[in-house]
C-alpha cells in the first residue's frame, strides 16, 4: 500500500519550482484515490465509521421479525460492533406492521430509528413522504457507486431510486421461482402417457396453458401414489403476488393512460377463472395454504409443482437440515430431485423483498449509513447470503457464480441460474402511494374468489376500490408517481 510521503520523496529535487510543487501535490492526490479505491467497500465504511463509533454508539435498525432478524443479531451486528466499536439495537418488527412503524416514527421525530429495511414497493411513499434520507452525497462521499452497479440489474434499475435520486440499496433478491420434481418429469411411463394424450413432451411448462395441462395430468396419473401435479400457497397475501405477476405476463395492466384501473378487463377475468379451476388438480383445501403448508407439501414430497421464494430451493436440498433456528421445517424427502426453472410466462414476480435505508430523522445518520453500506458491500453480502439460519436471498451478480455457493449441494449451480435469470426478468411489484390499500382491494377479491363469487363482480369491485383511492389521493398526483413506476424496466414485460 502507497503511502502519499513515500510518492513525495523522490520529488524532493523538485521542490523548488511552484510547477514541481503542483506536480508533487497532484501525484501525491492520486496515490491517496489509488489508495482508497483498492480498499473494499466494507473496509471504506469500517475505517469511516470508527471515529464516529467511539465511545460505544449504538446504531438502531429495524428488521423484519423471525429469521430474517437473525442475520443482524447473530452475525451481521456482532461483526460490526467488533469491527468499528458501534453497537446494533435491532428493532423486530411484523412484516405487515413495517410500513406504518416507520411512518409513525417518522411523523413523531423521535429519532428512534436510524436504518431501515424498506420493502421497495413502499420506497415512493416513503420517500414522498420525506421518512428516507437521500444517499448520493453518502455513496459518493464513500466510494460505493461502482459497487452498486454489481448489484444484479433488476434489483439495481427498479428498487434503489425514486425520482432519479438514490434512496435504499437493494438487499434482498426475493423473486419466485418454479421448483419441479425431475424424477417425475424423467419417468418413461408418464412422458409416453403424456405424449399419448396430448401430443406432445412431457416438460417443464413455460405457458400457463402448458403448466395446467401438465398439472392435470400428473394429479390424474399420481394421485393414487398421494403425489398431485402442483400446489401453491393460496392465502391472499402471497397469491396478490401471484396475480400480479401472471395478470402482467398475459398482457394485462393495472392502469389505463387516464389512470383508471384496468385490473378488470378480460385478461383480469381470465386469470382469476383460470386459478381457481387449477385449484381442482391441487390438494384438498389448497385455499387455505400458507407459505409453510404449501412448503411442507413438496417437502414431503406431495406435489410434483410449486412456485415460490428462493428459501424453498435451499430447504428442499436439505442444505439448513441442521440448523435448530429452522427446526420446523419438514424434512426434506427430496433431496437432490428438484429443479428449478423460471415460472411460465418468464418474467417472475420480485415479490416483495428489502431495500436498505436511512431514517431522515436519525440522528447518526453517518454512521447509520456506512453501516448500511458495509451490510450491502460485496464482501458482506456474499456472506449474509449464505448464512444458513437467515432468509437473504443472493442479489448481486457475484453472488450467482461464487465457487463457495455453488459447491454448497450438487444442483446449486442450477438453483442460482435459476435466481440470476429471475434477476434479468423480473417484474416489481405495483407501487404507488398508499399502494397498501389498492393491494388490501386485491387481497379481499381473491378472498372472495376462493369463496366462488363470480370473477367479473369481484374484479369489478377492486378496480371501483382502486379508482376511489385514486380519486381520494389525487388523480395527477397518482398518475405522475405510477407514471414513474410504469416507466422502470421491471414494471411490465417488454
Amino acid at each position: 500500500m502507497n503511502h502519499p510521503l513515500s510518492v513525495a520523496r523522490p520529488c524532493a529535487a523538485l521542490a523548488r519550482s511552484p510547477l514541481s510543487v503542483a506536480i508533487v501535490a497532484l501525484v501525491a492526490t492520486f496515490a491517496i484515490a489509488t489508495d482508497a479505491s483498492a480498499q473494499s467497500a466494507a473496509q471504506r465504511a469500517v475505517d469511516a465509521a470508527k471515529p464516529l463509533c467511539a465511545g460505544g454508539k449504538t446504531i438502531t435498525i429495524v428488521w423484519e421479525a423471525g429469521l430474517q432478524s437473525l442475520d443482524p443479531l447473530n452475525f451481521s451486528g456482532p461483526e460490526w460492533e467488533k469491527q468499528t466499536g458501534c453497537k446494533v439495537k435491532v428493532v423486530e418488527v411484523p412484516t405487515a406492521e413495517m410500513f406504518t412503524k416507520i411512518m409513525q416514527e417518522f411523523r413523531a421525530g423521535t429519532g428512534a430509528y436510524d436504518a431501515l429495511n424498506v420493502i421497495p414497493a413502499w420506497m415512493p411513499d416513503l420517500a414522498g413522504a420525506g421518512a428516507l434520507e437521500p444517499l448520493d452525497a453518502l455513496v459518493d462521499k464513500y466510494g460505493y457507486r461502482a459497487e452498486l452497479q454489481k448489484i444484479a440489474p433488476t434489483y439495481r434499475d427498479n428498487q434503489m431510486t425514486v425520482n432519479g435520486k438514490i434512496y435504499g440499496f437493494p438487499d434482498d433478491g426475493d423473486v419466485f421461482v418454479m421448483y419441479y420434481r425431475k424424477d417425475i418429469f424423467a419417468r418413461d411411463d408418464l412422458k409416453k402417457a403424456f405424449k399419448a394424450k396430448t401430443g406432445h413432451e412431457l416438460a417443464v411448462p413455460k405457458t400457463w396453458k402448458q403448466f395446467d395441462e401438465t398439472a392435470a395430468f400428473l394429479t390424474e396419473a399420481l394421485k393414487k401414489d398421494g403425489i398431485y401435479g402442483a400446489a401453491f400457497f393460496r392465502e391472499p397475501p402471497y397469491t396478490m403476488y401471484m396475480f400480479q405477476e401472471r395478470f402482467r405476463n398475459e398482457g394485462g395492466k393495472f392502469f389505463d393512460a387516464g389512470m383508471k384501473a384496468t385490473v378488470n378487463n378480460d385478461i383480469g377475468v381470465r386469470v382469476f377463472n383460470e386459478m381457481r379451476a387449477e385449484n381442482k388438480f391441487m390438494p384438498p383445501g389448497v385455499e387455505k395454504f400458507g407459505f409453510v403448508e404449501n412448503l411442507a407439501t413438496f417437502l414431503k414430497g406431495q406435489s410434483a409443482m410449486t412456485i415460490s421464494w428462493p428459501p424453498y430451493g435451499r430447504f428442499a436440498a436439505g442444505y439448513l437440515a441442521n440448523e435448530k433456528a429452522l427446526d420446523w421445517v419438514p424434512k426434506s424427502t427430496i433431496a437432490g430431485k428438484v429443479g428449478y426453472a423460471v415460472p411460465p410466462g418468464g418474467h417472475p414476480q420480485l415479490a416483495a423483498g428489502f431495500a436498505l435505508s436511512v431514517a431522515s430523522t436519525s440522528k447518526q445518520k453517518e454512521a447509520a449509513y456506512l453501516f448500511i453500506q458495509w451490510l450491502n458491500s460485496e464482501d458482506i453480502s456474499m456472506k449474509r447470503v449464505q448464512l444458513p439460519y437467515a432468509l437473504r436471498d443472493p442479489f448481486r451478480d457475484s453472488h450467482f457464480t461464487s465457487k463457495e455457493y455453488l459447491a454448497k449441494w450438487p444442483d446449486a449451480k442450477d438453483y442460482l441460474a435459476a435466481l440470476k435469470a429471475g434477476s434479468q426478468t423480473g417484474l416489481l411489484d405495483l407501487s404507488l402511494i398508499q399502494t397498501d390499500k389498492y393491494e388490501e382491494a386485491l387481497r379481499q377479491g381473491i378472498s372472495r374468489l376462493w369463496a366462488g363469487e363470480d370473477s367479473k363482480k369481484i374484479l369489478d369491485d377492486v378496480a371501483k376500490q382502486w379508482d376511489a383511492t385514486t380519486n381520494q389521493i389525487g388523480l395527477d398526483k397518482q398518475k405522475a408517481v405510477y407514471g414513474a413506476w410504469a416507466a422502470k424496466s421491471g414494471a411490465y414485460p417488454k
